[in-house]
């Protein structure tokens, strides 16, 4: 009986209960024991039980600098057009285990991405942290958010704004003491370049992006699509995933099915963190400016595809990892060639909806 058990055997019976929750073994828990396990902090453990220091494919270095301390972090973002983007930026600053150095614009409309980063982090009260201007590049002019950011001014940003993003990626980079994490959730341009100006980047970080479709498209399709992030420029994309660093990617197969709706949607909708009450404030005018149904803010998120970038940072728990080679083809196509750069790749869930709850917990919280 649980009274007669002492304080380690319930702590050990509490966590492996935990641990099958989270590993996406078979059982069933109800909302009372979620909370139960959620109050002694077993949620924020799974980024100890998944993290990159116990999995293959990570090098002793990598290992070692995702067990000792927070990793140091770039975001590398089309923030402003898909709503995920902003989802996954507030994600990211509710994740200790990550160090956000620098926050870079990627993919044209340079002034409104700049503008949306600094108006978003300073919102959800992270505004020290430093932005890159993307290259001046197409596409250009604003996006779907465009109204909340039109009386910003970014001359008032607290924090450093850098005028060439990517040298800011690459200063980011080799000054770093520790390796450095490069979460890309866009179209890489800014990365291509970066790559080219300064080679040795690769040496010193690894990348973890959104990217391709392997075995299922859009939608779950049984049949592969060419993903945005690729598709729109798909040259910077074989340069960025044929790079010699690291590098682990959630494909449609798997960010391709997170959505929120329900009581976890509920919670996330009624929470009055600083950080949700942002994105939810951001979502509204997004799906305003998408003539999206009225109540779809009210009811239920989009598909918050980048959210699985942020999280496989620093942990792989959740997923079904595979070691492919993948390669980019001219149409934006992803594709399993064995002769290509092999990476870590996340082709089915073990547990979403551990994820999903995961990802409320840390948003509301």
């Amino acid at each position: 009986m649980l009274g007669c058990m002492s304080d380690e055997q319930r702590r050990q019976k509490n966590e492996s209960r935990a641990r099958f929750l989270f590993t996406g073994n078979p059982i069933r828990i109800n909302r009372q024991n979620m909370e139960h396990l959620n109050r002694r902090g077993f949620l924020n453990r799974l980024a100890i039980l998944g993290t990159a220091a116990s999995l293959p494919g990570v090098s002793g270095g990598w290992a070692a600098a995702v067990a000792s301390k927070p990793q140091p972090v770039i975001l590398a973002t089309d923030i402003g057009d898909d709503i995920d983007d902003t989802w996954a930026l507030g994600f990211l600053l509710k994740c200790p285990e990550l160090d956000v150095k620098l926050a870079v614009g990627e993919y044209g409309k340079r002034n409104y991405r700049a503008k949306l980063l600094g108006k978003l982090l300073q919102s959800m009260g992270r505004g020290e942290i430093p932005i890159g201007m993307g290259m001046d590049d197409e596409p250009r002019g604003d996006g779907p958010q465009a109204a909340w950011v039109k009386d910003y001014d970014l001359g008032n940003y607290q924090g450093k704004v850098h005028q060439d993003g990517v040298q800011a990626i690459i200063d980011t980079v080799m000054r770093s003491r520790q390796p450095v994490t490069i979460i890309a959730i866009g179209p890489m341009p800014n990365l291509a370049v970066a790559l080219q100006r300064e080679p040795r980047i690769a040496q010193k970080a690894r990348l973890v992006g959104m990217y391709g479709s392997v075995r299922k498209g859009y939608g779950g399709s049984k049949t592969p699509s060419p993903e945005w992030n690729v598709k729109a420029d798909p040259k910077a994309c074989q340069s960025g995933l044929a790079a010699p660093w690291p590098i682990t990617i959630t494909p449609l197969d798997t960010c391709g099915m997170v959505t929120l709706e329900g009581e976890q949607y509920r919670r996330v909708l009624a929470s009055k963190n600083l950080v949700a009450s942002t994105i939810i404030e951001n979502y509204r005018i997004w799906s305003k400016a998408n003539k999206a149904p009225e109540d779809v803010a009210q009811t239920r998120s989009s598909v918050l595809f980048e959210t699985v970038a942020v999280y496989l940072a620093f942990s792989q728990a959740f997923c079904t990892m595979e070691r492919l080679g993948i390669r980019v083809a001219a149409d934006g196509a992803t594709i399993i060639d064995p002769q290509a750069k092999q990476m870590e790749v996340a082709t089915d869930w073990k547990n979403l909806n551990g994820f999903r709850e995961f990802l409320v917990e840390r948003l509301t919280k």
